[in-house]
């Protein structure tokens, strides 16, 4: 198959098999899903494990020990590659795709992407409340403008403008993942490996697309437990940092 989903899980038992129903329920369902097992000490194998049995597509579970999303995502990225994958898509294990979700992401590759970030909403069935639906998005909005203008995003070396982006709903051909070095093998808490990895496409290709209507529905956990300052200095360059590492992974 030619389209590979890659999820990365650390400790996602309660949320995971929601993300699983949502990717069995996709229009289009002719991908291979590959969930990499980031040393995590709950269910979430076992889970996944079970899920396989009975999926309406091939799942693959491969094991990640060194933690960090983003190292999370390369070995899953690379697993897709190594096993034949020409487009790569990524969203988290406790998010929620659009059931057209590999459909418009199929299409927008077709019309020639080779860089696709979509849309973040809040999930649904969380309750946001209206500030949490509209007012942080909006915030979120407003600093992913600021980080288009910043000097370091506009440097003459990149081929495409900067444009907002989100580890969970993102997409990139297999070809230019590899050659633009992938997502950066590091801790959660060190950087934001999808504007990393956003920022090394963009060296390489003009075809960066922010596709609005690629929609996943995005967990609150983190806002409701850090409140909206620290979550929004968090990811404005990691300005936040929770004094105990084991917060980082808010579940």
């Amino acid at each position: 198959m030619s389209l590979w989903v890659v999820v990365p899980a650390y400790d996602e038992e309660a949320s995971i098999g929601g993300t699983l129903a949502a990717l069995a329920a996709q229009h289009d369902i002719g991908f291979r899903l590959v969930v990499v097992d980031n040393a995590s000490t709950d269910g979430t194998a076992r889970i996944v494990r079970e899920f396989a049995r009975s999926a309406p597509f091939p799942v693959e579970l491969v094991h990640e020990a060194e933690p960090g999303a983003g190292t999370a995502a390369d070995t899953g990225f690379r697993h897709a590659v190594r096993g034949g994958a020409r487009l790569l898509l990524r969203t988290d294990a406790d998010c929620l795709p659009a059931r057209n979700w590999t459909a418009v992401a199929r299409a927008e590759f077709g019309r020639g992407a080779e860089v696709l970030c979509g849309r973040s909403v809040p999930r649904r069935d969380e309750r946001p409340t209206f500030a949490e639906a509209r007012l942080l998005p909006a915030l979120v909005r407003l600093s992913a403008l600021y980080g288009r203008w910043r000097p370091a995003h506009r440097d003459p070396r990149y081929l495409a403008p900067y444009v907002l982006c989100h580890g969970h709903n993102l997409g990139i051909t297999a070809e230019l993942y590899v050659r633009c070095g992938g997502a950066p093998r590091e801790r959660l808490e060190d950087g934001s490996e999808d504007v990393t990895l956003l920022n090394r496409a963009r060296e390489h290709s003009a075809r960066v697309v922010r596709a609005e209507h690629l929609v996943v529905q995005s967990s609150l956990r983190r806002l409701r437990s850090w409140g909206a300052r620290r979550t929004l200095l968090w990811y404005w360059d990691r300005r936040y940092r929770p004094a105990d590492t084991k917060e980082v992974h808010v579940r």
